[in-house]
């Protein structure tokens, strides 16, 4: 194998593993602010700007996962 393989598939690699943990966080996170919210309909603003920013933060790092596998990819 040459080096540009070897770089595409740590860039597969670090993209696919990165990706998969806020996506399992981000399902999560959804699914109990709705658990909550079923639970207690008076607390929806409350909830729901929490999930928000949660959800912002869980998705940068899917974000910077992606960023990582570029810097791998071209440099």
């Amino acid at each position: 194998m040459d080096h540009e393989s070897v770089k595409l598939i740590a860039m597969a690699v670090a993209a696919g593993v990165g990706v998969i943990g806020p996506g399992i966080g981000l399902g999560m996170l959804v699914g109990k602010a709705l658990e909550a919210i079923g639970r207690n309909p008076d607390a929806y603003g409350k909830i729901f700007s929490t999930m928000i920013l949660g959800a912002a933060l869980t998705e940068a790092l899917g974000i910077i996962a992606l960023v990582a596998a570029f810097l791998i990819r071209f440099l």
